[in-house]
């Protein structure tokens, strides 16, 4: 496996420098993203494919009074966004839990906000992923997408050539595969580094 192959599914040794690495590097962003999302101080928040937990920080501090769960199918970003979010985890207000998206493990209507940094390129099958998504959201809630690749610019392809597995979505893509599902009011943000973020309702 390829050092990049980490970026999907981060494994071993590379897969702890590259959590720490994708920590560092998609801060910007984040930030970025972040602007365009109101998050109550009580939400209950879910952040799938949360990687090495720098996301799961950002939301517990927009949601000071609220909780924020993480899932990610890989070992070693659960055992990096535990690390990460100790203090919140002990406080209770944080839980990480290793899971697909494709079968998230929660009751329906549990979360106001759903957010997906960096990972929807890595889901198995967009749909139902989406679906599960819908699913956990309470009425009204949030689905919130942030990715670095928009799928504008051709540079973006050379990601797809280097790791299997990788989709990078455009944004009328993943708009069309939002509303299938049931979701409204879809929104888009773009800016002149190519970054993408997409918002939905339920």
């Amino acid at each position: 496996m390829s050092f990049f192959e980490n970026t999907r599914k981060p494994a071993g040794f590379g897969g702890r420098i590259m959590v720490s690495m994708m920590n560092l590097g998609h801060g910007a962003m984040a930030g970025w993203g972040l602007r365009f999302l109101m998050v109550p101080t009580n939400a209950a928040v879910l952040d799938c494919g949360c990687g090495g937990g720098a996301n799961i920080k950002k939301l517990l501090k927009k949601c000071s009074g609220g909780s924020v769960k993480g899932i990610d199918y890989s070992p070693v970003s659960v055992e990096k966004s535990r690390k990460v979010n100790r203090r919140a985890i002990e406080a209770g207000r944080c839980v990480v839990l290793q899971a697909s998206v494709m079968k998230l493990p929660f009751e329906a209507s549990q979360f106001d906000l759903v957010t997906a940094f960096e990972t929807v390129y890595f889901w198995p099958d967009l749909s139902c992923s989406f679906q599960e998504v819908y699913r956990v959201l309470k009425p009204g809630g949030t689905f919130f997408i942030c990715n670095e690749s928009s799928g504008d610019t051709s540079k973006d392809d050379k990601w797809t050539e280097i790791i299997n597995g990788m989709t990078i979505y455009k944004d009328v893509q993943l708009q069309a595969a939002m509303e299938q599902v049931g979701f409204h009011h879809v929104q888009i943000h773009k800016n002149q580094k190519g970054w993408l973020c997409v918002t939905a309702q339920k």
